[in-house]
């Protein structure tokens, strides 16, 4: 592609108005000036069919270089040339994809060319090369580290800044990996090349700041550096003190030492939200600190007495300005680390609790102003930080850790000061809210011991407290009140939720229904804070895994609670407003699980108000975590209601469903899938509809499985539309069809997804429709056995051949597998069945696999000619052997799902957004490929007995020519 065609297509990716007037050069652009409602995604297409030309890449950084272009286009060549990087660079295995010439091209240019870039630029292209970094460092570019280290600059701090940027992106990963010799080796190389250079530079800045002390714009610059440098500093130290740093580690306390206490008028912030770069580089001095409290303290803690004295006059004397929340946290962090070390002796007195409470604690834990505003004016962002622990760099959370680290090591007599303050602010709470406010928070913070977790709430409570009582005491009445301030209501709402483990069912029985009431309220806050309680004790069980209320208890007032929860979602109409508040949604999705088919009397309203939603968001997804929910809704509904409704969920689903597959709505497509093959599944018997025979022809085509995050929702798709639609799947579909297995096998991510859908074709189709593409089949398989494959590969590979090896009713057995087989290679099958079948057979995880192995290895001693004829002296002894191993703990296979309940998945865990996210909801049942055989032992028995009399006795005379006593005597009982 010429570049300015490349230009054109990047434009029309940011710019819609631009590439409408814009005077294309090629046929394809010409089409996106002609659909502007098209031109970002047809854009995109056009990029994406361009990055199968040669230099692609490179065509890309001369854009991204040339200076003459807008800002905003070179930005689009960073953010392509990154995302380039990140699908193209390299497959799953580690090989390159594109060639070699252009990879060494990219090393060579690409960080000179960072360095000299603005930092909007800058950022992605860092990016990209942490992503290089991440597959080539250090054993495929050695120089980049030398290379970093060259471009250091004595005298340009923007330089420096570049050079640090790409250093602390590439090492930072390092820091929550747990130990290996591998990682060691990595380090030392770094170390090695860096460490020295390092320390240099940190004296070079150290010097600079000095002698700029009176220029504001180079001290700025200069403290960006020192800014890098400590984060550097944490890097380097994260597995081990580096031998270079514990060199010179007193000259290096001495520095961070006096950063850490730094004062310069220029570098303070006029604005009293917006956090310096002063107060960074001393939060990032404290995060250091807190690293080497905690991992050095052998080598540390003499020099640490100064630091303590430093971050404790910090605290006392650092404003409530919401730009210094961050130093006062991790200032905070570093005293929590000392406090849970062997220095914890200097805060073992009660007069120096009493100081710490008084003035570290309170002041931290109390409302500002600021947080108020942030209650009025942001409501959804207070209560995510407040409640959700997105607040890592609040004072509240850091206080409260703190303060909690102290009671591990003091519990009583931190338990004893702190509640002088909380009766204290209880009293004075009677005439001003937000003293009690206070007095709520620290009693949280010193009666919870432990995680809060997210299922159970508080599990071990204070023992000197009381929580029960204290809430009937001095919380109860705010959550039932009409007149009180709508924070005063949120911290009663709290409350419940944090110690929702430590109410009875009876308790709990009183406050559900003011719980509830208060989703009428007025106030943002109060009525999401209310549904997110309500959700959590939905979810809440008992010790025994029992549901605290069944569906049953909620019953009567469901219709009501999901009506209030849809008015409030849907009081706007605005796409990104609807799907705000992801609480509101998680509360519904609770309600239909918990309900189960009792949804069925609603299900029209509840169904028209989701679809209603989903045609409304899906013009502008926004909020991962609400349509993420929304879709467990659907669900739940459809795994609750498939088989009673028949077709009609179907019949609704299907018009928005296929919209957001015509309109690729990506961020959607991978839970229409999982929902559209749960509905198959739920009913799978029957003719085929036409709407499920439109997706077969879409999807075959390669371009729906080139989204990573569509391959498991295609493959669960396509593997239930096969069993269904053999009726009109001819050759050439089924040639499709495995040649979709063979390119998810080629991928070591979604290897597994392959066999899915080649164990879908292997139990829907006959041998004989099978026996043309069969070998072609074992082939694949083969070559990826001769690779060092993983436990995963070999145990679906020997679940598969059970499973072809057990269908002997559909003309397919031990032999068909093993004449194909010999088509390859003669007598492969053998090394294959004794170094890969035999032994992984005997691991197989899963009781149906176990039970599958059983069925087969039954078939293959009474029915294979190729067992009792060719591998007669050994083969058939090893299999018999392999059978009674399975026999003497027989699978035991339970139907459906096992456990019933259903728990969404860890929003932050799985990084929603980026790809596929399974819906637990539409979680697939196990498939028992034998589900009429209940009892195996009693079923091998009556099996192994016809065959032994429909052969004239012969399996007695192999069992007694060819196994061993002790495999004899186990076997006669299943003959005899």
């Amino acid at each position: 592609m010429d570049s300015a065609g490349l230009i054109q297509l990047l434009e029309a990716t940011l710019d819609h108005r631009k590439a409408r007037q814009a005077q294309c050069p090629t046929t394809s652009l010409k089409l996106i000036a002609s659909k502007p409602k098209n031109i970002r995604k047809t854009a995109e297409r056009e990029l994406k069919v361009a990055q199968a030309t040669s230099q692609f890449s490179i065509a890309l950084l001369k854009v991204v270089a040339t200076d003459s272009l807008p800002i905003h286009t070179r930005l689009a060549g960073s953010l392509c040339f990154k995302n380039f990087i990140r699908s193209n660079y390299t497959d799953d295995d580690g090989n390159y994809k594109i060639p070699l010439d252009e990879v060494a091209l990219i090393k060579k240019e690409l960080i000179s060319l960072m360095i000299q870039c603005p930092p909007k630029i800058q950022t992605q292209l860092g990016e990209a090369i942490s992503i290089i970094a991440d597959s080539d460092f250090y054993e495929r570019w050695e120089t980049l580290v030398q290379d970093l280290v060259n471009q250091l600059s004595g005298d340009d701090p923007k330089v420096n800044i570049g050079v640090l940027e790409v250093a602390h992106s590439v090492f930072q990963k390092w820091r929550p990996l747990y130990q290996s010799n591998a990682l060691y080796t990595e380090i030392n190389h770094v170390l090695n090349v860096f460490a020295l250079p390092y320390i240099e530079m940190l004296k070079l800045a150290d010097q600079k700041i000095g002698g700029n002390v009176g220029n504001k714009a180079v001290l700025q610059q200069w403290f960006e550096v020192l800014s890098l440098l400590v984060k550097l500093f944490f890097d380097l130290s994260c597995q081990d003190m580096p031998p270079q740093f514990e060199e010179h580690l007193k000259d290096l306390s001495t520095l961070l030492h006096k950063y850490l206490i730094y004062e310069n008028p220029l570098l303070v912030t006029d604005d009293e939200s917006e956090t310096g770069i002063l107060e960074i580089v001393k939060a990032d001095i404290c995060d250091a600190l807190e690293l080497y409290t905690r991992k050095f303290d052998e080598e540390f803690g003499a020099l640490l007495q100064p630091f303590i004295s430093s971050a404790w006059n910090l605290l006392s004397t650092t404003g409530p300005e919401t730009k210094y929340d961050i130093l006062i946290s991790r200032a905070l962090n570093f005293l929590t680390a000392v406090a849970g070390s062997r220095h914890a002796t200097i805060f073992n007195d009660e007069n120096v609790l009493n100081q710490i409470v008084e003035k570290v604690v309170v002041p931290n834990v109390s409302l500002r102003e600021s947080d108020i505003e942030m209650f009025e004016d942001e409501p959804i962002e207070f209560i995510r930080r407040d409640l959700e622990g997105s607040d890592n760099d609040s004072r509240r959370r850091a206080a409260t850790d703190f303060l909690r680290r102290l009671l591990e090591k003091f519990e009583q007599m931190v338990t004893t000061v702190v509640m002088k303050y909380i009766e204290h602010f209880v009293a004075r709470g009677k005439e001003d809210w937000k003293a009690k406010d206070t007095a709520i928070y620290l009693f949280i913070a010193v009666a919870a011991k432990g995680a809060v977790t997210s299922s159970q709430g508080v599990k071990t409570v204070n023992s000197y407290l009381n929580v029960v009582q204290f809430f009937e005491t001095n919380v109860a009445s705010d959550l039932i009140a009409t007149d009180v301030e709508p924070i005063a209501k949120v911290d009663a709402v709290k409350y419940l939720y944090t110690f929702r483990s430590q109410l009875t069912k009876e308790q709990w029985s009183s406050a559900f229904t003011p719980l509830i009431q208060n989703l009428g309220s007025d106030n943002y806050v109060v009525y999401t804070y209310a549904a997110i309680a309500v959700e959590r004790v939905l979810f809440l069980t008992n010790d025994a895994g029992q549901h605290l209320f069944t569906r049953e208890d909620i019953q009567p007032f469901a219709k009501d609670l999901l009506d209030h929860l849809f008015k409030l979602i849907q009081k706007s109409p605005d796409p990104p407003k609807m799907q705000e508040n992801e609480f509101l949604m998680r509360c519904i999705m609770r309600v239909i699980i918990v309900l189960q088919d009792n949804v069925l009397p609603i299900l029209d309203d509840v169904l028209a108000h989701l679809i209603n939603i989903t045609n409304i968001i899906k013009a502008n997804p926004s909020n991962p975590r609400f349509y993420y929910y929304h879709f467990e809704a659907l669900g739940a509904i459809v795994r609750f209601g498939a088989q009673s409704v028949g077709n009609k969920l179907e019949e609704a689903l299907w018009q928005p469903f296929h919209q957001i597959l015509a309109e690729e709505v990506s961020e959607f497509v991978p839970y229409v899938l999982q929902i559209l093959a749960k509905l198959l599944e739920a009913n799978p018997t029957g003719a085929l509809s036409d709407n499920y025979k439109t997706l077969m022809t879409p999807l075959l085509t390669p371009a729906m499985w080139e989204t990573r995050g569509n391959v498991p929702g295609c493959a669960r798709l396509l593997s239930a539309l096969i069993p269904r639609g053999t009726q009109f799947i001819g050759n050439q579909e089924l040639i499709q069809i495995l040649g979709i297995f063979q390119r998810l096998i080629d991928g070591k991510k979604i290897q597994m997804y392959g066999f899915d859908v080649l164990d879908a074709a292997v139990l829907s189709f006959t041998a004989a429709t099978l026996d043309p593409y069969f070998k072609d089949i074992l082939n694949v398989l083969f070559a990826k056995l001769d690779k060092d494959p993983s436990d995963s590969f070999k145990h679906r590979f020997v679940r598969f051949y059970h499973v072809v090896s057990s269908k002997t009713d559909q003309g397919m057995g031990a032999d068909y597998f093993i004449q194909h087989a010999d088509t390859i290679q003669g007598s492969i099958f053998t090394p294959v069945y004794l170094t890969i079948i035999l032994p992984t057979t005997a691991q197989l995880p899963r009781p149906v696999d176990r039970k599958t192995a059983v069925v087969s290895l039954t078939k293959t001693l009474t029915e294979s000619t190729m067992f009792r004829e060719r591998y007669q002296k050994k083969g058939w002894g090893f299999t018999c052997e392999a059978l009674l191993t399975l026999l003497q703990s027989p699978p035991q296979v339970t139907a459906g799902y096992g456990d019933e309940m259903i728990t969404e998945a860890d929003v932050d865990d799985i990084g929603f957004g980026m790809g596929y996210t399974p819906l637990n909801t539409c979680k697939q049942a196990t498939r028992d490929d034998f589900p009429e055989i209940q009892d195996v032992q009693n079923w091998v028995s009556v099996y192994m007995k016809a065959a032994n009399q429909q052969s004239n006795g012969t399996l007695l005379t192999f069992a007694a020519e060819r196994l061993s006593d002790q495999a004899k005597a186990a076997l006669i009982p299943y003959l005899q």
